[in-house]
């Protein structure tokens, strides 16, 4: 039992730090709910591999990873859009994961921790992919940092640069596919893109600069991650559900100190 918990303790640091990082040049570039979408694809997959006795983890991956290519490439048509592509992704990919579930016998303990995450749920194959996946969202972030800066705040520019923009998005996409698809047994289907998006929140509330937003967006997801273990432990409650509460406490906290700053200037 000691191990398990060690084991979703580490794997959900991971990807808490992770998801922040991920999530600051994503909401900025206003892909902030393609994690949604592809947790809903995560889901459906995930499904469909219980129900045919596959790996769910080795199954949904590489479908994650193709569904984020293409809601990259179908959300730059004007005659879609990026919200539309991940509305339609989402719904459909959600639609079918019940459907399978009901048609292989009902729901189960293993697609509820899907669902709604669970601690116990997290497995050592887990634990070995969000090693190398943190290592190089780190080095990314790291070497890459001026690069990352320019295509999140103008592509134009960037491109005018010769950077590679379209390469630096597919990484991004990659990235957050496989963090989705690891963090959804944690912390669940309906509540993943929300690692995402909160740290970010709560971090532009106090901080102005990107380097500010990006450190204090990782601190911040570890700590409410932690925070969210220790509530999930001694109130019984789904541990994605504590992970998100408390992330969703510390914004407001944010929220209301920034008021109270300006209210002071």
């Amino acid at each position: 039992m000691l191990d398990i918990v060690i084991r979703a303790v580490v794997v959900g640091t991971l990807i808490s730090l992770c998801s922040a990082l991920l999530g600051v040049p994503l909401v900025l570039k206003r892909y902030s709910m393609i994690g949604d979408g592809l947790s809903h694809v995560a889901f459906g997959c995930a499904a469909i591999a219980l129900a045919t006795r596959l790996s769910p983890l080795a199954f949904s991956l590489p479908c994650v990873i193709v569904a984020a290519f293409i809601l990259l490439k179908v959300g730059k048509r004007s005659d879609v859009g990026g919200d539309a592509a991940i509305a339609i992704a989402a719904g459909s990919a959600l639609a079918l994961g019940i459907v399978v579930t009901k048609l292989s016998g009902g729901a189960n303990i293993d697609i509820n921790s899907y669902m709604f995450g669970s601690i116990w749920g997290v497995e050592k194959t887990d634990l070995w992919f969000c090693i190398p996946l943190c290592a190089v969202v780190i080095i990314l972030f790291v070497v890459f940092y001026n690069i990352i800066f320019a295509i999140t705040f103008d592509e134009t520019f960037s491109k005018a640069k010769g950077i590679n923009v379209e390469l630096y998005n597919v990484i991004l996409a990659v990235l957050t596919s496989v963090t989705v698809a690891i963090g959804m047994r944690l912390v669940g289907t309906l509540l993943i893109s929300s690692l995402i998006i909160f740290p970010f929140l709560s971090s532009r509330k106090l901080f102005s600069s990107f380097r500010g937003v990006v450190i204090s967006s990782g601190i911040i997801s570890v700590v409410c991650f932690c925070a969210g273990i220790v509530a999930t432990y001694f109130l019984d409650i789904p541990t994605g559900a504590g992970i998100v509460l408390i992330n969703a406490a510390v914004f407001i906290i944010f929220l209301l100190l920034s008021k109270i700053r300006c209210l002071k200037k």
